[in-house]
Order: structure tokens, then sequence, then C-alpha cells
């Protein structure tokens, strides 16, 4: 399977990660990766950047060691109605967002058809690209209602190399994988893989994602990893929708 696209990686600048952006663009250079997203977490994870770290990131360079830049946000998904927490005036200077939820940043409390309707309005939202690690078994989601809402809003589906780490927080992962990316090829929805590295050694790593999408033979024209093209026709055509 071609490889060449990592969308959803962090910095330092996140609060809880350990590379720079030069160490993240060296590493992604020798592990082939073409396009990289710089995509930290928003205002609301503690110990993260803030509002105005988003607001300056045209002063960095878009091309490090042959590697394309694109930088952007793993948005919170903060209640049920599926608020983020950036406003639209940044949002829209962004190249990518990730929506995400995570457990310091919603509601504790919560049932399968609330945390759905929170994911669904986040699907929405027309500034979100990509819907991170809808995998977590913490936060049970009805995946047929969420696949066809990706569909419908032009929003890729993640599949999250670090929520099958052996060593994950996540609860029943590649179970959860395994139904939203069946549901996935039957209604003919892309995907995107991705690392979600905190540190330049995880930049590209991809290998536990793509074994899982190797065995049960997920059609490689719906994963978005393996042209900068058809990732820049989708990007386009999701601007176009807004």
């Amino acid at each position: 399977m071609i490889d060449i696209l990592d969308l959803h990686t962090h910095t330092l600048a996140s609060g809880h990660a350990y590379s720079t952006i030069t160490e993240m663009a060296k590493a992604a250079s020798k592990q082939g990766v073409k396009i990289l997203g710089i995509t930290e977490h928003a205002p609301t994870i503690p110990g993260t950047c803030q509002l105005f770290y988003f607001q300056n990131l045209s002063v960095i360079p878009r091309k490090r060691y042959g590697v394309e830049l694109l930088f952007g946000s793993e948005l919170n998904i903060l209640d049920f109605k599926g608020s983020v927490d950036l406003p639209e005036s940044v949002l829209k200077k962004l190249d990518l967002c990730i929506a995400s939820i995570h457990p310091p940043c919603f509601p504790k409390e919560h049932t399968k058809e609330q945390n759905t309707n929170a994911v669904l309005k986040a699907i929405e939202n027309p500034y979100v690209t990509i819907l991170g690690h809808p995998d977590d078994g913490r936060f049970e989601l009805d995946y047929e209602k969420i696949v066809r809402a990706a569909k419908e809003n032009h929003v890729l589906i993640e599949v999250n190399n670090s929520s099958l780490s052996p060593n994950t927080f996540r609860k029943n992962v590649r179970e959860n994988m395994l139904h939203y990316l069946n549901l996935c090829k039957i209604e003919q929805v892309d995907i995107i893989i991705n690392s979600d590295a905190h540190i330049d050694t995880d930049v590209g790593n991809h290998k536990r994602a793509i074994e899982l999408l190797k065995e049960i033979q997920f059609p490689e024209e719906l994963v978005i990893n393996r042209s900068t093209e058809i990732w820049k026709e989708f990007l386009t055509n999701k601007m176009q929708k807004r």
C-alpha cells in the first residue's frame, strides 16, 4: 500500500509531546512522508498552546527537508452540541482541522446517543476535515450514523495507528475500528491513516493500521494516504462546500 501522508501529529507546543517542528519534518523526510500535518491540540487540553499560537502560524515555512507542511489543529468536541474550542476566525485560516473527543474536555456523564449527536454536529462543521480516533470505546458511538454523516459532509474518518498500540488507554479499539471500517467499505467512505505521533520517532508510523486494513482487504482506493494529488483534490472539494 502506498502511504505518503501523515496529517495528525503533535509537537512540543501541545504540552504533552516531545519534539519540535524541525525534528518532526526531518523524521517525515526520512520516512518518505510527502505531506506532514502538524495539528496541535486546541486550547481546552491542559498544557497546550493558546489562541495566539494558531493565529501566528503564517510565520512558519511550508516546506522543510522536502516535506510539505500543513498546519492545523486537533479540536476538542466540548459538548453534546458538537462545539469546538477555536473560533471560526481562526478555523478558516487553518490548513486542516481534526475533531476528536478527549476525556478532559467532554462531559463525564454521557450516553451513546449524546456522544453520537456531539460527533454528528462536529462533522457538520464546515471546517472539520477529519474525525479523529472515533475508535475509543469509552465514548460509544452509532457508527452507522457517523459513517453516513462523514460521507454526506465530506469528512475523512481516521484510522489512528496510536490507538492500536498495546499501551493505548482507549477501549475496544480493534473491535470498533473493524466495525466502522466495514461500514466505510459498504458506503464507499474515504479514510485517512494517521500516526497521531507525539514524538519524531513515531512520524509516519502506520504499521498497525496498515496491517489491520490488509487483514480485512480494505479497498486501497478509499485510502487518501496513497496520493498527494488525491488529498489536495479532497481538500479543495471540502473548501468549496463551505
